[in-house]
């Protein structure tokens, strides 16, 4: 039986990590493998261009070097986990994909999409998520919640951007869930998490029935 590949998307602070967690127990108990990743990172390369990506320097990094690297890291997560996962029929659940790089460095940066698309044709032009589950909260309300999280720790290269970039994140991701409704779960962030965790569950349900 092939296995399933689902992401979560949304901006800094909707819970992305806390539901991938709820999601992985759930489906667990329903007797399936499941593999927890995230991007940028997943394998340990993949992991070291996180760190370059997130690292706050004196040498300001250029769009285009960002955009490569997310690529980079993508390229080697895919190849050495992703793919084999499915391919034995485990669910990978994976926090942030390309999508997030049409919204952060798309829609944040202004990067092109054609640029984007051309990248996704040399890493992954076959392989996109059965189901996209983006959280949605209003920007202020997610970067409250970062900021509590984090504790009063210096926030990364991408935490630090200004109100603004994250408006346009936002914007990019329900676009694309707008484009592609069938491929996009949008769910209400600003609840409980079960409150969010039982919406995700009832969007996830028809894709599990098939997999059982």
């Amino acid at each position: 039986m092939p296995g399933r590949f689902i992401t979560f998307e949304g901006v800094e602070g909707v819970g992305k990590s806390t539901q991938l967690k709820r999601l992985a127990a759930w489906l667990t108990r329903q007797g399936l493998e499941v593999v927890v990743t995230r991007e940028p990172g997943g394998t340990s390369r993949a992991e070291r261009l996180r760190e370059l990506l997130l690292e706050r320097s004196a040498e300001p990094m250029p769009q285009t070097c960002e955009l490569l690297l997310m690529f980079a890291a993508r390229a080697t997560h895919l190849e050495n986990l992703v793919r084999p996962a499915i391919e034995r029929g485990a669910w990978v659940l994976c926090d942030r994909f390309t999508d997030a790089t049409y919204a952060y460095q798309g829609g944040g940066r202004g990067i092109p999409a054609a640029q984007i698309d051309a990248l996704v044709e040399i890493v992954h032009p076959h392989l996109w998520p059965d189901l996209t589950i983006l959280l949605d909260a209003p920007v202020a309300t997610g970067l409250a919640r970062a900021g509590a999280r984090n504790g009063g720790q210096q926030p990364d290269r991408f935490e630090a951007e200004l109100h603004g970039f994250f408006e346009r994140v936002r914007d990019c991701y329900l676009e694309r869930a707008r484009l592609e409704p069938q491929r996009f779960l949008v769910v209400d962030a600003t609840g409980t998490p079960e409150q969010v965790e039982a919406m995700v569950r009832r969007g996830l349900e028809p894709v599990v029935a098939k997999s059982t």
